[in-house]
């Protein structure tokens, strides 16, 4: 089996200079297990993690983690030099995972899994060895692929997590929500769901709501909700704050005009605090290990403790006018 990644020699001033957090959905865990080891390209996606070097990450479809006695999450320990947590198996059959880099974050809580969930988040309080005193809630989720009425649940589920900002702690989660972003600030236009080209029924059904006339309109109550409630989406931050234009490239739906094609459905949102602190936010294209792309958000190190100490003043609200 390949070694961990020798990490660059500048790592620990890296690591003193910016936290990198990085949303990561790999296709049913890199397949099932070959000659009683993950197959090559479970080894190839991590190893290009690895590469970045992420602080945090979230993980989805973790699909083979849990047998084995969790063999594949203590491998990825090893191969990224970090620390996992899985969540529950649910009825979706690909729980979540949370990593978290020992050297930068203490982990003080885990939570169990949450019941109303296909799939369960995984759910834990942390916080950087840098500001002792305040606890970071930190989520990885993988909204309900078929149900819109499931994702809204499952969404305010998170609205609870992220409540504890109000008792002084901070926020910070994402994944892959299986619908839209609200198209306010977005770069990829909206699907037009009356197009011929769509074909897929079922998928039809499982990411819009009813619309007049008979239309069907695409689900952003995930998104749309969570950034009303002040949470924010560092992708569109980096957009129209920093500049950065291709923070908002699509993650997932390559080669599915089936389905209305090419979206951005893996996002990552912060506190209204936290997201001061964002310098940089990317795609990694993961073609041929994975069908979505990873996420990756990098924040000062210096500024995420400042945000932390609120320090800062709030960000306002994303406008979602159009």
């Amino acid at each position: 089996m390949p070694e961990p990644v020798e990490q660059p020699p500048s790592t620990q001033s890296n690591r003193e200079s910016v936290v990198t957090v990085i949303s990561s959905n790999i296709e049913r865990d890199g397949g099932p297990d070959e000659n009683d080891q993950p197959p090559p390209r479970w080894y190839a996606i991590h190893e290009l993690l690895a590469e970045h070097q992420p602080d945090v990450l979230l993980r989805q479809e973790t699909t083979h983690s849990l047998a084995k006695g969790q063999r594949r999450k203590h491998e990825a320990e090893r191969l990224l030099d970090m620390r996992g947590f899985l969540g529950g198996q649910g009825c979706g059959n690909n729980p979540t995972g949370l990593f978290v880099r020992p050297c930068v974050f203490d982990v003080h809580q885990e939570f169990g899994p949450a019941p109303l969930w296909r799939t369960p988040p995984t759910h834990i309080v942390a916080r950087l060895r840098d500001v002792p005193t305040v606890p970071i809630v930190m989520m990885s989720w993988h909204l309900a692929f078929n149900s819109p009425r499931g994702r809204e649940r499952e969404t305010d589920d998170i609205l609870a997590a992220a409540d504890k900002i109000n008792q002084g702690m901070a926020f910070l989660g994402g994944g892959d929500a299986n619908e839209y972003p609200h198209p306010a600030g977005e770069s990829v236009a909206p699907i037009d769901w009356s197009s011929q080209a769509i074909t897929d029924q079922l998928h039809r059904m499982h990411r819009t709501n009813p619309g007049p006339g008979g239309t069907r309109v695409s689900c952003t109550y995930a998104d749309e909700t969570l950034l009303k409630a002040g949470l924010h989406d560092p992708a569109r931050y980096a957009a129209h704050t920093l500049g950065q234009a291709d923070a908002l490239r699509a993650t997932a739906g390559q080669n599915t005009a089936h389905q209305g094609g090419e979206r951005r459905i893996d996002r990552i949102y912060t506190d209204p605090w936290l997201i001061n602190a964002v310098t940089e936010v990317s795609v990694i294209d993961t073609t041929g290990l994975s069908d979505h792309h990873a996420v990756k958000v990098v924040f000062s190190r210096t500024g995420m403790a400042e945000a932390l100490r609120r320090n800062v003043a709030r960000l306002d609200p994303y406008d979602l006018a159009p």
